[in-house]
């Protein structure tokens, strides 16, 4: 029985298009460029930030992001920014009875501007608000007390393996890997992946009748 599901935020409910643009707006490179080069990095098992040092080479990224919201670029979402199942699938999960989390690797600000959307969840927090980032066990823990089931009840849903379904598979908890975005397509076939997901989704309204079996 599963009874909270805790989903990730970056190309899991929101795209990932409009923040890269934004920072490869204000370092004035080409979209694509960015773009690219994040893609490269995260292959590489690296930190996704570091596309920006391999473009600014010695960047302060924190201080860089601060002086972004003081020019007024900063984070920004709205409903446009959501892939199209997200309501849906949270509205319905609520609706059969699963506490709904919402917990990823964001900032504290992106915190603020995912509750402002007035999504169907029970609890939204950011690594950021948490002080500690997946893929650490810690992580995992504050989003099983978040979810207010034991472990073995709970379903993280991501579309990174590294740091979304073989971290909550280790700290105990049921594993859905979303294949969407960049790592959800780019690690789909994974043998540690397969090895380890209880279910590998293409769109998240699946997991109700999932859950529901």
């Amino acid at each position: 029985m599963i009874r909270a599901v805790i989903l990730d935020v970056g190309e899991t409910l929101v795209r990932d298009d409009r923040y890269w643009a934004s920072w490869a707006d204000w370092l004035d490179v080409p979209q694509h460029t960015l773009s690219a080069l994040v893609g490269a990095v995260v292959a590489q098992g690296r930190d996704n930030a570091d596309a920006l040092r391999l473009v600014r080479p010695g960047i302060d990224v924190a201080a860089e992001y601060r002086a972004r919201e003081a020019a007024g670029r900063g984070e920004h979402l709205d409903d446009g920014d959501l892939y199209d199942d997200v309501r849906p699938a949270l509205a319905e999960l609520r609706r059969i009875g699963v506490r709904v989390v919402i917990a990823g690797n964001q900032t504290a600000r992106a915190g603020e501007l995912l509750r402002a959307l007035d999504l169907p969840a029970d609890v939204i927090a950011t690594s950021g608000e948490w002080g500690v980032a997946k893929p650490r066990p810690e992580f995992f823990q504050r989003a099983v007390e978040a979810g207010q089931a034991p472990p073995g009840e709970t379903l993280y849903v991501g579309d990174h393996p590294a740091n979304d379904t073989i971290p909550a598979a280790a700290a105990g908890l049921r594993t859905a890997h979303l294949r969407r975005g960049p790592w959800g397509h780019l690690w789909a076939a994974d043998p540690d992946l397969v090895a380890t997901a209880d279910w590998r989704i293409d769109r998240l309204t699946e997991l109700p009748a999932l859950i529901a079996q």
